[in-house]
């Protein structure tokens, strides 16, 4: 580098510099080490191209500002803005994986497809509805015993379906 180009970049920082790095900083989302690097690539960029900043029609902050701009878009389109940012904050809950739990269902209701008609009626009323004994015998028109006992030969054949699709009972 000649003594004339490196007083040029001087100059330039030392007119421009701090101006630079403020508006950088706004574009960055307040990211110092992202404005750090577009405003050492901005002046590199202005160091490779003198004669655009000699020119007398426009400012050169002007023009500085218009590569920064351009050059945190770029920045911000390509791959490099998705990089993965260190921090020092762990989540405190952990994402929830629901994979199983549809897998589940999925047997299950698998599982209930196999069930009589019967049996499939009084385990949506008393295990998916909630109902007491009473209150499933009332909705289902037949005794309280008979919800008793169908209950249990249901999840009898309940834990058998499942055996035989493999799940866990």
């Amino acid at each position: 580098m000649r003594t004339d180009d490196a007083e040029l970049l001087r100059e330039l920082h030392a007119e421009h510099g701090t101006a630079l790095w403020g508006y950088v900083v706004g574009l960055t989302n307040g990211d110092r080490a992202q404005a750090q690097d577009v405003v050492q690539e901005t002046m590199l960029r202005a160091w490779r191209n003198p004669h655009v900043l000699a020119q007398a029609n426009g400012s050169a902050r002007g023009w500085l500002y218009t590569v920064a701009k351009r050059l945190v878009i770029d920045d911000w389109r390509t791959a490099r803005s998705r990089r993965e940012r260190v921090t020092g904050d762990v989540p405190e809950r952990p994402v929830a994986d629901y994979t199983q739990r549809v897998v589940d269902r999925h047997v299950v209701v698998q599982a209930m497809q196999t069930l009589s008609v019967e049996h499939r009626a009084v385990l949506h009323e008393c295990y998916f509805r909630g109902s007491s004994v009473s209150e499933a015998a009332q909705a289902l028109g037949i005794p309280p015993g008979t919800v008793k006992s169908r209950t249990h030969y249901a999840l009898r054949a309940l834990r058998l379906a499942l055996e035989e699709l493999g799940a866990d009972a």
